[in-house]
């Protein structure tokens, strides 16, 4: 079953009003002034990394992909906006006709990305193309800032698997995709099920410590537990006392206990007595899960305890410190008249405070050195080097309004594991640093 395509209820029927008026006023205003069909090129870029951060990670294209072919102005949202007198009447009737017809181009979902990657590259109408910058921005900023923070715990956890935890802690419609942007940088579970529903992702869960208080005795919420989801179910053991709680675990399943869950205290000095007195009961292979407001710095803390799995919450959901990636959309070109055939002229904001852009329809690059590690991501404008051709970043993704880009949800994740691996070894470092490549900026005017 293609779950993705299926109707579900954390969908919604249209995403054109995930946007900010002034798209639309914009729209109105170039409809009248006669520019509305210039040929123009937006770009997706980040000026900078989050502070201390080494490298970001692309996620969200897939759900962007929704996004543009759900964007639509059905009769209640044009109702909605001549209600609020938002544009006249000549722009609703071009609005009820939208499609987005034109082209995008992208890094591809999971790759990882450094300052002045062009990440997506939106072509067309400037009409069909500005009203997609809210949209389009709210997905990657998000989806990326969960996946980036999910990739220094994988990387944190080494071959230790990470459980996605934080359906709680944040909006719910904003938990299904952080879980899908914490599969992609390196997760293996979830434990919503919307998640597990619209995107496939594998789900776990067991009980929580009210299921324990339920019951007049521990042992009784133990033996409930087993004797429903048996003896391979994961146990809570921080109720009341650990060490007695693992004593009556192992004695209610025997040494066949799947594992048990620490959820407080110190897990270093904990996890290390309840391995030994797994093993002292013949619980040999009964495995340990922690949880408890973790990060990727507790994470790696605990990598010389006897920990098998971690379960994280709100410090993923919330991108561990840095919930946005500050990911822009800007104008980089545009066609001097309506003309179809009109050349592109290179455009650019510039202003005082770090908000400059280049201009100019770009292509990137990743370049390896000697051993195949990459040292530069290269970003420029006109004819690509030829010892850069066959390591351009962006692929296509729509064509002609046409959707190229769907993949299944485990491509993007192994091939986020693949682009780090391929960076250097000072990528997975936790503390802070420059970003671990630096990009240069080729452009025809200097002859590249």
């Amino acid at each position: 079953m293609n779950t993705a395509d299926l109707g579900l209820p954390v969908d919604v029927p249209s995403t054109a009003l995930f946007t900010d008026q002034y798209e639309l006023t914009m729209l109105q205003a170039a409809l009248k002034a006669g520019t509305a069909e210039r040929r123009s090129v937006f770009e997706v870029f980040t000026r900078r990394l989050p502070h201390g951060r080494r490298y970001g990670v692309v996620a969200g294209t897939g759900r962007v992909l929704d996004a543009v072919e759900n964007f639509r102005f059905d009769p209640d949202v044009l109702g909605f906006l001549r209600e609020r007198n938002i544009v006249d009447e000549q722009t609703l009737a071009w609005l009820a006709d939208y499609r987005f017809s034109g082209d995008v181009w992208g890094y591809p979902e999971g790759e990882v990305y450094f300052p002045g990657s062009p990440l997506l590259r939106v072509e067309g109408t400037f009409a069909e193309c500005v009203l997609l910058e809210t949209v389009i921005l709210s997905i990657l900023n998000h989806d990326s800032a969960i996946a980036a923070a999910a990739s220094r715990m994988a990387s944190a956890a080494g071959d230790r698997p990470l459980i996605e935890m934080g359906a709680r802690r944040t909006h719910e419609l904003a938990a299904v995709a952080a879980a899908r942007a914490a599969y992609v940088g390196g997760f293996a579970t979830t434990s919503d099920l919307a998640a597990g529903f619209r995107y496939g992702i594998p789900t776990v869960g067991t009980s929580a410590h009210a299921f324990t208080l339920l019951h007049d005795h521990e042992r009784d919420a133990f033996q409930a537990q087993v004797d429903t989801l048996g003896r391979g179910t994961t146990l809570l053991v921080d109720t009341y006392d650990v060490a007695e709680a693992v004593r009556t675990a192992v004695e209610v399943a025997g040494p066949e206990l799947g594992a048990v869950r620490i959820d407080s205290g110190d897990l270093l000095l904990v996890a290390h007595r309840v391995r030994q007195q797994l093993d002292e009961l013949g619980a040999a292979e009964t495995k340990i899960v922690v949880t408890s407001d973790l990060d990727e710095y507790a994470i790696a803390s605990l990598a010389a305890a006897p920990v098998d799995a971690y379960g994280v919450g709100t410090q993923l959901v919330t991108g561990s410190g840095h919930p946005t990636c500050s990911m822009v959309y800007k104008l980089v070109a545009r066609a001097e008249s309506g003309d179809p055939a009109a050349p592109l002229v290179p455009v650019a904001k510039k202003s005082s405070g770090g908000k400059t852009s280049v201009g100019g329809r770009k292509w990137a690059a990743r370049r390896l050195d000697e051993d195949g590690v990459a040292e530069a991501e290269v970003v420029g404008t006109g004819p690509v080097p030829p010892e850069l051709a066959d390591r351009q970043l962006l692929v296509q993704l729509i064509k002609g309004g046409d959707v190229l880009g769907r993949e299944p949800l485990d491509v993007p994740r192994s091939r986020h594991i693949a682009a780090r691996a391929n960076l250097p070894l000072s990528a997975t470092q936790l503390s802070r640093g420059e970003p671990v490549l630096p990009t240069e900026y080729l452009t025809e005017r200097s002859g590249s």
